[in-house]
């Protein structure tokens, strides 16, 4: 009969079901910790990117993050960047290079990042990105007059380089400058015929005046005593001939390099099918010899593997793993994308 009634009153005790703890809000492409993880992956970016320009973060497209246990979880970032003045080879902080402006014809870089967030230290395990202009049409549709980016073998850019390279070899008793590559270029009608050169060179082991003795002794400097630069240069052809160009060398810098020699322009460049593009494309496909050997896919819910070099689709949410959650209980979507810190191409 005691057993009878203790199992009665066992039956009628309340339960106490555990509730489900609350899952933390899904991170916004604005928060600190996206903005965080963006600066690393951008750094890590022009870190590993060896032509053309820097870039600057535009705006956090998309954010996911994978929780793979205590103090331990994997980020993926979709950005926008856009092309700055500073080459790639300036050792000029990217908190003080200038992105370039829309009227300039803006380049626009397009990258899917993977992070991992290891107690509180973030670190890139992979990148894949790809730059393209903004359409010619944009740029006239707000100014008609602006000159559009040429393409880098145009007969034109190989003269104005060659010309501008050889003035300032000529005009300078120090290193022999040697070509590494054209940067970029326009070349505007109104109201004057000019072209606008921008290009890469390096110092070799000869002066001006002994290239013209034997040019091909002058060899570039080795890599422990390298030397970079960078060449602005404008001609004018009509009405009048005119030609203005400056160059500016780095100094060494311990572990800079370039991954292609120079070339020399004494007896002009030769227009070659290869270089037919009007900007570097940013092509840093990069994976970390520490990457992390976690399951997940390498970009799990967006990739450029789909993605042509045209504009990228409309934005969509953020998508985050689905967990469980009381019943009748909504979060609100993550604010993605974020915000635009210069202009939308």
């Amino acid at each position: 009969m005691k057993a009878l009634l203790a199992l009665i009153l066992l039956v009628q005790l309340p339960t106490h079901r555990a509730v489900p703890a609350a899952s933390p809000p899904p991170l916004g492409c604005d928060d600190p910790e996206s903005e965080a993880a963006a600066e690393v992956a951008v750094n890590y970016i022009n870190a590993h990117s060896h032509h053309g320009y820097k870039f600057a973060l535009n705006r956090i497209e998309k954010v996911r993050v994978l929780p793979q246990g205590p103090n331990n979880e994997i980020l993926f970032l979709e950005l926008d960047l856009l092309e700055t003045t500073c080459p790639i080879l300036s050792p000029t902080p990217l908190a003080n290079c200038t992105v370039r402006s829309f009227t300039e014809h803006a380049v626009e870089g397009d990258c899917d990042v993977k992070l991992q967030n290891l107690n509180g230290k973030l670190s890139v395990l992979a990148s894949k990105c790809h730059s393209h202009a903004d359409s010619g049409e944009d740029v006239l549709q707000l100014c008609p007059d602006c000159p559009l980016l040429a393409s880098l073998n145009n007969t034109e850019v190989l003269a104005a380089v060659t010309a501008a390279l050889n003035d300032y070899n000529s005009k300078t008793p120090d290193a022999y400058l040697r070509l590494l590559e054209i940067g970029r270029a326009r070349i505007q009608d109104q109201p004057v015929h000019m072209v606008s050169v921008e290009f890469a060179v390096a110092a070799t082991n000869c002066t001006a005046e002994e290239a013209k003795a034997n040019l091909e002794a002058c060899q570039l400097l080795p890599e422990d005593q390298s030397n970079f630069g960078f060449c602005r240069a404008a001609i004018v052809t009509r009405p009048k001939e005119d030609l203005r160009v400056d160059c500016e060398l780095y100094g060494h810098q311990p572990g800079v390099t370039f991954s292609h020699p120079g070339q020399d322009t004494s007896a002009g460049l030769v227009s070659s099918p290869g270089q037919g593009f009007t900007n570097h494309n940013l092509r840093v496909s990069h994976h970390s010899p520490v990457a992390s050997e976690s399951s997940s896919s390498e970009f799990p819910s967006f990739g450029l593997s789909a993605k042509s070099v045209a504009k990228r689709a409309a934005p969509e949410v953020a998508q985050h793993d689905k967990v469980p959650r009381p019943v009748g209980f909504a979060l609100p979507p993550p604010p993605c994308p974020g915000k635009v810190r210069y202009f939308k191409i």
